[in-house]
């Protein structure tokens, strides 16, 4: 029984209230929930359900982690249902102008023709284990960066330990309530994962950037890809039924994903550094990097081409920037956030020993401020924003890995920076040897607009900013790195791997060169960052961890981490300002909405269909569930078991989410499994997958 079946319903309200940091009763459908913790009473009391322990272990071993985005098995012969935007990089990178697949759709006859999709992995999460004790004891009497180095070498120790050398297998210690508890996560892991079905991609995104983070929705924004392993299929005889029946208003439905992260259980002031610093920044830059692949993409049709994809994720992100912005200035929303605060701190004051972990954090404000532009550009990783090194340059990241592994492999494990500890560099490795194409031309375009930017932001007599240019412009820099790079070779990437330090350090590839050359400025401002906020900020937020457990038990849920989480609600419509509408969207109102003109333009192949398409199926539909960036994918299921559709956006009113529920507005985009059938069917000709749903 968890902790939430044993409180009264009251003080479960009053707990999932002070978690999110929102004043008053906790809406129904509230929280992010992991699978070991969560409130199957209440889940059940709220919807008229009746799940059990056995029914959270089959959908936990059915929810599947692809890249940064959520999947579901499908069939006991390893297909597994995702988002097309999830498997976009997929399909681009099997794509070339004369074949591509973005345009055509990927409709393979038979399952050898299933490609493999590069440098893809999947994961089932197959087990949790609590460490916190161990964790918590190896930073204890520690301060600053000894105290994030002892406990980043104590999780690479535990990660080890639990999987070895096991290529099967990856081990993840993940970090609950802020430092309030820790779990090792360990999952089945799958590198040959294969692409099986993807549509045009304006059927999956009709409607396009005027349509994204909105409802109505007229997409089918579904793919399936397949696990293999030694060639084979993977047998998966845990698995959601497929159920392509029309969708029931009122149905109480389950979500289960793996949402990437979320800001609630901040205190105020750093949220307002988030409001002042982050946002702000994060989406100054990301508009001119838009701005510029618009530019680059409309200067050819090869150009074009090869910045589609890119196009679409920056308009996401841009998109979710502003959402969440608009949560930070909405005086009503803060004014919660504010009363829940100081809900919790009274409480927390009549506890002992608490201290004050509100003081502890407002202190690190100013630093985190002044020092986070310079992390962001130069180093990335704050967990705060969206802003990297390099400006998303695949051959950057490629020498950064080559260079950085290189000389952390010099040391022990437990010394070296944690992304490279031994029980971390089979994925690395699996990352690095994929075989991806690489565009000079687009890579020329991510570095200069990134040197660029960085040299703007942290002015030209910065000294870190002389050390990334030297005597050349952004322009110059960029176009030489970029032109002469042979990394994007994967047998050149392997070479200088295997070769170790002395291969790396004898390399005459420009980019490698240019990243041994800024280690000293990169490196510096991590330490520091470390030092001075992310070891005290860690320290403070497991004092309030520590206090929001004693005054409320485990039935608050964790911020959000990109490991797998169970949310639940309703299919329903929206009525408040600004998003008045029903639960659903059919074919028909697909056709009525179509103008023939981008983006409203109806894929060739779906609209050559139509005459064979009922158009009262139901396409998408909105539940009032709580996900968030990193749901994208996630199977909604009914307490049968079926599968009834998968998450693939959320309205703009939804992205306060990171920040904290609200039932009234947070609507969930599902693209619904009849929508699924009826393509596949109907238009895309694979009756072999229909089959093998049981959809027939």
């Amino acid at each position: 029984m968890s902790g939430s079946q044993k409180l009264a319903p009251s003080l479960l309200a009053l707990c999932v209230a002070a978690g999110l940091g929102l004043s008053g009763a906790a809406r129904a459908e509230e929280g992010m929930w992991t699978f070991d913790n969560f409130p199957i009473a209440r889940a059940n009391r709220t919807l008229g359900t009746n799940i059990d322990q056995a029914w959270l272990d089959r959908v936990r071993l059915s929810s599947v982690k692809f890249g940064g985005c959520s999947a579901g098995l499908v069939s006991g012969e390893g297909l597994v249902l995702t988002n097309n935007h999830c498997v976009a990089t997929c399909v681009a990178n099997l794509s070339t102008q004369a074949v591509n697949y973005a345009e055509t759709g990927f409709a393979p006859r038979t399952r050898e023709e299933e490609l493999q999709c590069p440098g893809a992995s999947a994961e089932i999460l197959t087990e949790i284990v609590d460490v916190t004790d161990r964790m918590q004891a190896a930073g204890a009497g520690l301060e600053g960066q000894a105290f994030t180095r002892a406990r980043d070498a104590e999780a690479g120790a535990i990660e080890q330990e639990a999987c070895g050398g096991d290529a099967t297998t990856r081990c993840q210690v993940v970090s609950l309530y802020r430092g309030g508890q820790f779990k090792l996560y360990r999952f089945r892991r799958y590198t040959d994962v294969r692409l099986a079905w993807a549509p045009e991609d304006r059927a999956a995104t009709f409607g396009g950037d005027l349509d994204n983070f909105s409802f109505p929705r007229f997409a089918i924004d579904a793919a399936f890809v397949r696990l293999y392993e030694n060639g084979q299929p993977v047998a998966t005889p845990t698995h959601f039924t497929w159920n392509a029946e029309r969708p029931v208003e009122g149905t109480p439905v389950f979500v289960s994903g793996n949402p990437g992260s979320t800001q609630r259980l901040l205190t105020m002031d750093q949220l307002m550094t988030l409001r002042d610093v982050v946002l702000p920044l994060d989406q100054l830059i990301a508009s001119e990097l838009r701005g510029r692949l618009i530019r680059f993409s409309e200067e050819s049709e090869e150009n074009a081409f090869i910045a589609m994809d890119p196009i679409v994720g920056l308009e996401n992100t841009y998109k979710r920037g502003r959402g969440r912005m608009a949560a930070l200035v909405d005086p009503g929303f803060m004014r919660m956030k504010a009363e829940s605060e100081a809900d919790f701190r009274q409480r927390a004051g009549a506890l002992a020993g608490v201290g004050d972990p509100w003081a502890e954090l407002s202190a690190v404000q100013p630093i985190a401020r002044e020092l986070y532009p310079a992390m962001a550009l130069l180093e990335g990783g704050t967990g705060m924003g969206t802003t990297s090194p390099g400006g998303g340059s695949q051959l950057f990241s490629w020498a950064r890995t080559l260079v950085r592994a290189a000389q952390e492999r010099e040391k022990p494990s437990a010394e070296r920076l944690p992304e490279y500890a031994d029980s971390r560099l089979a994925a690395v490795r699996s990352s690095l040897f994929a075989e991806r194409p690489v565009y000079p031309s687009l890579e020329q375009v991510r570095l200069e607009w990134w040197l660029s930017k960085t040299r703007e932001w942290l002015t030209v007599d910065d000294p870190r900013v002389r050390a990334l240019l030297g005597d050349e412009s952004p322009e110059q820099l960029s176009a030489r790195l970029a032109a002469g790079s042979t990394l994007g070779d994967p047998a050149v990437r392997r070479a200088l791997w295997e070769g170790g330090l002395a291969a790396v350090e004898a390399s005459d590839d420009p980019m490698i060169r240019y990243l041994l050359a800024i280690q000293e400025p990169t490196r510096a401002i991590r330490s520091e960052w470390e030092e001075k906020v992310e070891a005290p900020t860690a320290r403070a937020s497991e004092q309030l961890a520590t206090a929001r457990f004693q005054a409320y038990g485990d039935s608050v849920y964790p911020d959000a981490t990109g490991t797998l989480r169970l949310t639940y609600g309703l299919i329903e419509g929206s009525d408040v300002p600004g998003q008045r509408w029903g639960p659903f969207t059919t074919f028909g109102g697909l056709w009525d909405r179509a103008t023939g003109a981008p983006p409203f333009d109806v894929a060739p192949k779906l609209l050559a269909a139509k005459d064979r398409i009922d158009p009262d199926t139901v396409m998408n539909m909105a539940v009032s569930s709580d996900t968030i960036g990193g749901s994208s994918g996630s199977p909604v299921v009914t307490e049968a078991g079926e599968i009834v559709g998968a998450n693939f956006d959320s309205t703009v009113l939804t992205q306060r989410n990171a920040y904290g529920y609200d039932r009234n507005v947070n609507r969930s985009v599902i693209v619904t499994t009849g929508a699924i059938t009826t393509a596949l069917r109907d238009v895309y000709g694979m009756e072999r997958l229909v089959e093998e749903l049981g959809a027939d």
